[in-house]
């Protein structure tokens, strides 16, 4: 076991902003999701106004709406079936109490996938140029994200002595654990936030920004988009202690499942590339 020194810092942050009983308030969590989806929303408005999204201010709304169905939803259902599957089978009505906790970002982004059908089709949009556009406004939420689960104290790093490590008490392995025999670890909330919130966001606004549109290849940022996100999720997951019982074939959850983000990712790009030359090849 690390050696706990006394310079290190003890989590302490409250998960409520406002606190009106034991388990009932305003979390810092629900604060982060309005944050990240108001972003969304003015990137959204943004882009338009630069005439690069077709969607006008009333299509704006119906799309912000499905991805927040898309993303909670999908969340919510993803972390029961991926991380909490034998709970969720004892008692199915768990999957709705979302106040107690317990979203995937991988189940995110299958819940944005199933919104971004239907953008594509109520807007008479391409699928490739709908993700296009939309993977763009997601990282805003996953930075603000990773920040409430730090604040949360929850998810937290593998042991280490690095001096900016952070002794998180809900970490002991035992309830009365004195601070003193907690082994600090790696804030690996903040290097997420930092790797898919930040890195991420500003790799997809640069490209969506400096892309020609009329020369571009639709469906090109989106592939790009998912396999970044898994190479930084997986470097993220480097420093955290897996949040599920078990491995899956050695890899943590979190590994793994981005491995089908990755696949996905190059599919997209693969697919994009050899329509665009096939189309080319028409004319």
């Amino acid at each position: 076991m690390i050696k706990v020194e006394p310079d290190y810092w003890v989590h302490d942050l409250s998960p409520f902003l406002i606190r009106f009983t034991d388990g009932f308030g305003i979390r810092w969590y629900g604060i982060a999701y309005i944050l990240g989806f108001s972003v969304a929303a003015w990137l959204l408005s943004l882009y338009y106004r630069a005439g690069r999204s077709p969607w006008t201010p009333d299509k704006q709304a119906s799309v912000f709406w499905s991805l927040v169905v898309g993303v909670v939803a999908g969340g919510r259902v993803g972390y029961m079936l991926f991380y909490d599957f034998a709970q969720f089978v004892r008692d199915p009505l768990l999957v709705i109490r979302i106040w107690e906790g317990g979203m995937s970002s991988h189940g995110g982004f299958i819940g944005v996938a199933i919104a971004l059908v239907w953008c594509a089709r109520s807007s008479q949009t391409s699928f490739l140029k709908t993700a296009d556009i939309l993977v763009t406004v997601a990282p805003p939420g996953i930075f603000f994200g990773r920040i409430a689960n730090f604040i949360n104290g929850e998810l937290w790093g593998k042991i280490t002595d690095v001096p900016w490590a952070v002794i998180f008490p809900g970490s002991a392995p035992a309830h009365g654990t004195p601070v003193a025999l907690i082994p600090p670890r790696h804030p690996s909330q903040l290097y997420e936030a930092g790797l898919e919130g930040l890195v991420l966001g500003v790799y997809a606004q640069l490209r969506f920004w400096l892309r020609d549109p009329g020369k571009s290849t639709d469906g090109a940022i989106c592939g790009e988009f998912l396999v970044a996100y898994a190479a930084l999720r997986i470097t993220g997951e480097l420093f955290r202690e897996p949040d599920a019982s078990g491995l899956i074939s050695g890899l943590s959850r979190g590994v793994f499942y981005s491995l089908f983000v990755a696949a996905a990712g190059v599919g997209i790009l693969l697919y994009a590339h050899l329509s665009r030359r096939s189309a080319s090849l028409d004319r």
